[in-house]
C-alpha cells in the first residue's frame, strides 16, 4: 500500500473531524500538504483557491515567513507561560496594550482565552457576575437571538440559535433566552425592510420586558450573523437602536465578532460600521491569522475595575490563556493588516467582489446574494419571487461545493447557502477565477437538476 493510501486510511480510522459528515468523508477524503496565500496544495500536488480562509481564519494568507520567524524567535525565548494570578509575560502586555489602542471607545482590558466558544463562553460568565458581586443576583439572563451561532461549549452552545447545532444536546443551561433575528430575507415576519420600522428591534424590547429587565445580566448578539445564514447585514438603525436598548434597561452588551471581526467587513471591528461600542468585544479566528489558536474578550475598563476591587476575583480561566508565543503571532498580524492596508484593502476588493456576484443574478435559482466587505453569500432557492426553498433532498448546494473542489476551488456551503469568506489579501484576478467557478458550478447544476 503507498503511503498515501495509508494516510488515506488513518484518516478514516483514527481522525474525528470537527462537522464530521460521514457521507463525504467515506467519498473522499482531503489531505492538504501546503499552504501558500490565498490557495492550498493536497497530497496528491492539486492546488485549491481557499474561498473561505480556512473557516474565516487566515485572513493574511498562508505561510507568511514573518509570522514564522516571530514564533521562532519567542520559543527560543520563552514557549510558554500562562496569564495566571500575577504571572505576565511580555508579548502578552504588549499585545494587550495594542489591543487597547485600535479597539472602538473605552474597550481596553484583555482576557486571552484560546477559541470563540471561550471568548464567548467568558463573556456570558463575567456579565453574570458583574451583576452578582453588586447584589443584583436575579439579573442572571442572557438574550440572544434566533439563528445565532455562539460556540460550542455548553453556555456559548445554549446561546446559539440554531437548530441543528443544538437539539442532540437538550437541556440546556437554563437562562437562556432568544429574541428574533435580524435575518431580512428571512424575515420571521414576513416583512420587508423597507417598510418594517425595525419590528426586530422591537422585538428585543418586547423580549426583555417579557422577561422582566431587572433578571436580564446581557445580551449576546453576532452584529452580522455568520457562515450558517450567510451574513445577513442587519437592518440600518437595529444595531444603535440595540445599544440604546440595553442603556435603557440597565443590561450589559455583548459583540460576538469572533467570525466578522478583524478586517473582514472593511473596519477593523465590525461594530464600527455603526460607531457602536459593546461592553464586551468577543475575538478569535481571524484574530490570529490562522497560525495558532488564541481567542479574546475586550473589556470596558469601567466593568474590568469592578473585578479588580477585594474580594470580587473572577474565578474563571483556561490552562493556555495568555499563551506569549501566540501573542507574538497576533502582534504581527496586526502589523501586516497595518503594513499592507488590509482593512481599506477589504472595502476596495469586497466592492469588487459584490458587484461580479451581482451577476448571478441572471439565473433564476439566485435568490439572494447578501454581504458586506470581504463576507459574502450567494442564496439558493426555487422561486425568487416568493423565496421557496429548493428540494433540501436535492443537495444542490453540495452539488455545486462538490463541483468547486474538483475544479480546483474551495467553496463552503450551508444546505443552499454558498459561503465566500476569502482572505483579505485575495488580488481582483484570484476574484475573477472564483466567480468564473462559481457561476460555471451553478450553470451545470441547472443543467443537472434540469431547473
Amino acid at each position: 500500500m503507498e503511503e498515501k493510501e495509508k494516510l488515506i486510511e488513518s484518516a478514516k480510522k483514527y481522525v474525528w473531524t470537527s462537522l464530521s459528515e460521514y457521507a463525504d468523508i467515506e467519498k473522499e477524503v482531503k489531505i492538504f500538504v501546503k499552504g501558500e496565500g490565498c490557495y492550498l496544495t493536497d497530497i496528491n500536488g492539486k492546488e485549491y483557491l481557499d474561498t473561505f480562509a480556512s473557516l474565516l481564519t487566515t485572513i493574511c494568507g498562508h505561510h507568511r515567513p514573518e509570522v514564522a520567524k516571530a514564533v521562532q524567535e519567542q520559543m527560543e525565548k520563552l514557549e510558554f507561560f500562562p496569564s495566571y494570578h500575577d504571572c505576565y509575560t511580555v508579548p502578552v502586555i504588549k499585545l494587550a496594550e495594542k489591543l487597547a489602542e485600535i479597539a472602538p471607545g473605552d474597550l481596553s482590558v484583555s482576557f486571552f482565552v484560546n477559541d470563540g466558544s471561550e471568548a464567548n463562553e467568558s463573556a456570558i460568565k463575567m456579565a453574570k457576575q458583574y451583576f452578582w458581586q453588586k447584589g443584583e443576583k436575579n439579573r442572571y439572563k442572557i438574550i440572544s437571538r434566533r439563528y445565532s451561532y455562539h460556540g460550542a461549549t455548553y453556555g456559548a452552545l445554549s446561546a446559539t440559535g440554531l437548530p441543528d447545532f443544538v437539539e442532540p444536546f437538550h437541556p440546556l443551561v437554563p437562562g437562556f433566552v432568544k429574541a428574533m433575528s435580524t435575518f431580512c430575507y428571512h424575515c420571521e415576519l414576513g416583512l420587508e425592510p423597507s417598510s418594517c420600522n425595525l419590528a426586530c428591534l422591537k422585538n428585543m424590547e418586547q423580549t426583555i420586558l417579557g422577561e422582566k429587565p431587572g433578571t436580564v445580566a446581557a445580551v449576546i448578539v453576532d452584529p452580522i450573523p455568520g457562515s450558517n445564514t450567510g451574513y445577513p447585514v442587519p437592518p440600518d438603525g437595529y444595531i444603535p437602536g440595540l445599544r440604546a436598548l440595553c442603556d435603557k434597561y440597565g443590561i450589559l452588551l455583548i459583540f460576538d465578532e469572533v467570525q466578522v471581526g478583524f478586517g473582514k467587513t472593511g473596519k477593523m471591528f465590525a461594530c464600527e460600521n455603526w460607531n457602536v461600542v459593546p461592553d464586551f468585544l468577543c475575538l478569535a479566528k481571524g484574530f490570529t491569522g490562522g497560525y495558532l489558536p488564541m481567542g479574546v474578550v475586550i473589556v470596558k475598563e469601567g466593568i474590568a475595575n469592578e473585578f479588580r476591587k477585594p474580594g470580587k476575583d473572577f474565578h474563571h480561566g483556561f490552562t493556555f490563556s495568555g499563551n506569549p508565543t501566540i501573542a507574538c503571532v497576533v502582534l504581527k498580524v496586526i502589523e501586516i493588516i497595518k503594513k499592507e492596508n488590509l482593512v481599506q484593502k477589504a472595502v476596495e476588493t469586497g466592492k469588487y467582489l459584490e458587484e461580479n456576484l451581482r451577476i448571478l443574478y441572471e439565473y433564476p435559482v439566485v435568490g439572494d446574494i447578501r454581504g458586506i466587505g470581504m463576507l459574502w453569500a450567494v442564496e439558493l432557492v426555487e422561486d425568487r419571487k416568493t423565496k421557496k426553498p429548493l428540494d433540501s433532498k436535492l443537495k444542490v448546494g453540495t452539488w455545486i461545493r462538490d463541483y468547486c473542489w474538483k475544479k480546483g476551488m474551495i467553496l463552503r456551503n450551508n444546505a443552499e447557502i454558498l459561503v465566500i469568506a476569502p482572505a483579505l489579501i485575495m488580488t481582483r484576478e484570484q476574484v475573477d477565477f472564483m466567480i468564473d467557478i462559481i457561476d460555471e458550478a451553478i450553470r451545470e447544476a441547472i443543467k443537472h437538476f434540469k431547473f
